[in-house]
């Protein structure tokens, strides 16, 4: 049986970071600190003497669907070993060779495989809403591993988790989102999860990286000078170009992009990087494109958290997993009737459900006092 969920968090799903509140930002990211040692397969001792994991598998027996399809190597990854480490079977999807390619509907795909027995679907999907529309079709949890350029929950939530561990906090921050935001889910559930936990979020790129926003929910700061605003900057994200969703978002041609005049006013340099607050820090979510958003020296030299990131992204997921989970177990329990309610007896009167055994002895032994009481009654009498 999963682990009872803690209070502060009720939700089945995670779908995304607009409709969260602070507290159960803070509750997640306050749950996933207990994993942090379980994140790089680590183990108390009295594990390695051959004894249960602590905590001893709080998924064991459960399945979780990774339903990818799109193409994913951090995420799809950190989900399976999230779940293996909580103890949790994992199904992997192979979209290549699904019965999706038979022109079966993604809904009729999910339903399919949560008769079969799930307990939670991750899914990446390139339509915008998919995880949504997954999350109305099915009974089991789902949360969204990313969905077009809407959002990609867990990424932003082990990007705060990162940013807490290097910098101490959340509030009062300045983050500077740096690159292609236009087709950025990463960006956009990062601002909605920064702001609402006192930070202050700055989009950066050139206008056509910063057009196409009106689909976000939340006031948005733009600059198209990085120079200019990084020393304001706790944490700078850079954002690698996604030219893969240029020509089938932005028809026809795609964004016209030069891509050493890119590299020349926002490629994050050592040089640019000094320009940053002292102690700032560096993200990225991955992949990298070496070179183009990012030098090596800044990638792999001191202020860099990436790889902290993906080490933080294991703890997220199982904090996810095992929340998400838990408020299904609960839904599942109070939804969960007795084996004999709703049945009726052949005369038609409903089939009351029977006592256990600690209910019959309770009554066995009231009985016995009223009869005792009667007989003194009537020796009185």
């Amino acid at each position: 049986m999963a682990k009872k969920t803690p209070a502060g968090w009720t939700r089945k799903h995670l779908l995304g970071l607009e409709d969260l509140e602070a507290g159960e930002i803070r509750h997640l990211l306050d749950a996933a600190e207990k994993f942090l040692p379980y994140a790089k397969g680590a183990r108390p001792a009295r594990a390695l003497a051959g004894k249960p994991p602590v905590p001893p598998g709080p998924l064991a027996n459960r399945t979780v669907l990774n339903l990818f399809c799109e193409d994913s190597t951090r995420t799809r990854t950190s989900f399976t070993l999230a779940a293996e480490r909580l103890g949790a079977r994992v199904v992997e999807f192979q979209a290549a060779t699904s019965s999706l390619k038979k022109n079966e509907s993604l809904l009729d795909t999910a339903r399919n495989i949560e008769a079969m027995g799930l307990d939670a679907i991750v899914i990446r999907h390139s339509d915008r809403g998919a995880p949504h529309a997954v999350a109305e079709a099915v009974q089991c949890s789902v949360l969204n591993a990313g969905d077009d350029a809407h959002e990609h929950p867990t990424q932003a939530l082990l990007d705060f988790l990162a940013i807490r561990h290097k910098l101490g906090r959340l509030e009062g921050l300045t983050v500077a989102i740096v690159g292609d935001i236009r087709h950025s889910r990463v960006a956009r559930s990062n601002l909605y999860g920064l702001a609402k936990m006192g930070s202050r979020v700055i989009f950066v790129g050139p206008p056509p990286f910063l057009e196409g926003l009106g689909d976000i929910a939340a006031p948005v700061e733009t600059s198209t000078d990085l120079d200019a605003i990084l020393p304001d900057c706790d944490a700078v994200m850079m954002l690698r170009v996604q030219f893969e969703r240029h020509e089938r978002n932005v028809p026809p041609g795609g964004v016209a992009l030069d891509l050493e005049d890119y590299k020349r006013a926002y490629q994050l340099t050592a040089k640019r990087l000094a320009r940053a607050k002292r102690g700032a820090i560096v993200l990225h979510p991955g992949p990298i494109n070496r070179g183009l958003e990012i030098t090596d020296q800044v990638a792999d030299g001191p202020q860099s958290a990436i790889l902290h990131q993906v080490t933080c992204g294991v703890a997220v997921r199982m904090a996810a997993l095992s929340l998400c989970i838990g408020a299904l177990d609960r839904e599942r329990k109070i939804a969960r009737p007795h084996p004999a309610q709703g049945l009726i007896q052949s005369d038609g009167a409903p089939l009351t459900p029977p006592l256990s055994h600690k209910g019959r002895g309770r009554q066995k032994r009231g009985l016995s006092r009223e009869g005792r009481g009667r007989g003194k009654s009537s020796a009185g009498a």
